[in-house]
């Protein structure tokens, strides 16, 4: 009778538990049985591990091998737990030492060669398995991403045989080094968007404060021109920021480690169902929102989605976090994002466009904007007309100012925010917005007077003062006066128009 324990991870939500790995070996009729709530992925390791087993030359025990995948009721799935399971088959019939499995925890899926394959989340289980102060035994491609980890200890491996030479003592795994954090990030430039001065500045205030905004404009005004061009002028990540957004795409198994500290940018088309903006499935994912953490999330055609598709950024737009429950399983994904959305102000799209081309009635205008919602209208910032140029206009513009010129703008009035109050504008609380965000008399008296003109809600009143803030802060100012107040409702005011 033989018996091995050794550790790796699962993956729940943004967490991954651990795992014990027990391979028992005993006499009788040989079998090789897993439990444990394996999923069909784990169930196939068997077959994968018999042959990764022979090939690379290690007798496979012809015994009852048992593997119990400890705890019994969290779901085991994917193919990480191929490598776990070879070796401690290894170690429990004695062709490998027991004695330093304790120190490593290993996750990797093996192909039939004996080679191994990365495994997706890689990025969480390595920061779980630091925190518990053991080192990660991984594939090299999967490696390479959990060595961003901090101070973690990280060996990649490209095969079996390498992981039982590293375990013998007779030829160590080198120790992954910090990988490459990429290059300068590279985004379209603002500079290549011409005239459009207001559109350009309600995305500079967007940037600054951290707001959501509505584009409106008829096709071919550079709606989605300006939007491709937002992360371009958003402050560089930190590294708390680049970790979380690696770490989601990480789970996906689509993160590429050249793009790390890189602003995700998000443009799901219209057709996406709820779940792909939200996440879910057996075994939750994150969703376009979440992968759109501490990024942008575009919507083009914000009309043509489905009612219940965008009725799902109700709450998270509010709370930065998205719960996907299911009857077995609930998981929390991060989702703060920055919504940038771009709409045609009518069916055909030229309503107001100086061709005269429109000729949707009043009702049809209606119908369409309808297909939004009223309380998802409240919870975005801004809204703002992007008209179409005239022709003299478009062949005279000058030369648009760089995203560069922007960004250190947007920069200095981010780090007013996070020197007085912590956190973007954007994301106060109505405490917070009342001690930070009010404004002199005359930026009262002209408040109130659009609170009862506009018939706004309370909700409208709080981001209009939060927007009035950012204004100030980018022109460097601590006080909010009427000017910042007035040019707030106006980027506000076609919310309720």
């Amino acid at each position: 009778m033989g018996l091995a324990v050794l550790h790796s991870r699962g993956l729940s939500g943004m967490t991954a538990p651990a795992v014990t790995v027990e391979v028992h070996l005993a006499n009788g009729l040989p079998g090789f049985t897993i439990v444990g709530l394996p999923e069909a992925e784990v169930k196939e390791s068997k077959d994968r591990v018999r042959a990764a087993l022979q090939t690379a030359r290690f007798e496979f025990p012809a015994r009852r091998i048992t593997v119990n995948l400890a705890p019994a009721d969290l779901p085991k799935e994917s193919g990480r737990f191929d490598l776990p399971i070879a070796l401690g088959i290894l170690a429990a019939s004695g062709q490998i030492p027991k004695d330093r499995l304790d120190r490593y925890e290993f996750a990797g899926e093996l192909a039939l060669t004996g080679a191994l394959r990365p495994v997706r989340g890689a990025l969480a289980m390595t920061w779980q398995a630091h925190r518990d102060g053991r080192a990660f035994i991984l594939p090299r491609d999967s490696a390479q991403e959990a060595a961003l980890v901090q101070q973690a200890e990280v060996h990649a491996a490209d095969n079996l045989l390498q992981v039982c030479a590293h375990l013998c003592g007779r030829e160590l795994l080198p120790r992954m080094d910090a990988a490459s954090r990429g290059l300068h990030a590279e985004y379209p430039d603002m500079k290549d968007v011409k005239g459009q001065a207001l559109p350009r500045r309600a995305m500079e205030i967007a940037a600054a404060g951290s707001h959501s905004i509505l584009l409106s404009g008829p096709p071919g005004t550079g709606k989605s021109m300006l939007a491709t061009r937002f992360p371009g002028i958003l402050p560089p990540m930190c590294d708390d920021e680049a970790l979380q957004s690696a770490a989601l795409k990480s789970l996906t198994g689509h993160f590429d480690v050249r793009r790390w500290g890189q602003r995700p940018f998000r443009a799901p088309h219209h057709t996406a169902s709820a779940v792909a903006l939200v996440g879910g499935g057996g075994n939750p994912r994150p969703g376009e929102i979440s992968l759109a953490h501490h990024g942008v999330l575009f919507l083009d055609e914000l009309p043509e989605f489905a009612r219940d598709v965008l009725e799902v950024l109700r709450e998270p737009m509010e709370s930065g976090q998205i719960t996907i429950s299911r009857a077995a399983r609930q998981a929390d994904f991060p989702a703060r994002f920055q919504l940038v959305a771009a709409m045609n102000p009518c069916p055909c799209g030229y309503l107001g466009h100086h061709n005269g081309r429109c000729r949707c009635t009043p009702d049809q205008v209606a119908r369409y904007r309808a297909r939004i919602s009223g309380p998802l209208l409240d919870r975005i910032d801004m809204h703002v007309e992007v008209p179409a140029l005239e022709d003299d206009e478009l062949l005279g513009c000058a030369a648009s100012e760089a995203s560069a010129a922007i960004r250190e703008r947007v920069c200095g009035a981010r780090r007013r925010q996070l020197e007085r109050q912590g956190q973007p504008n954007a994301r106060l609380g109505s405490t917070d917005t009342d001690r930070y965000c009010q404004p002199d008399a005359a930026g009262k008296a002209l408040l109130r007077q659009a609170m009862q003109r506009l018939n706004l809600s309370a909700r409208a009143y709080h981001r209009i003062l939060r927007l009035a803030r950012s204004i100030a802060d980018l022109a460097g100012t601590e006080r909010v006066d009427a000017a910042h107040m007035a040019e707030a409702i106006q980027l506000r005011r076609g919310l309720v128009a």
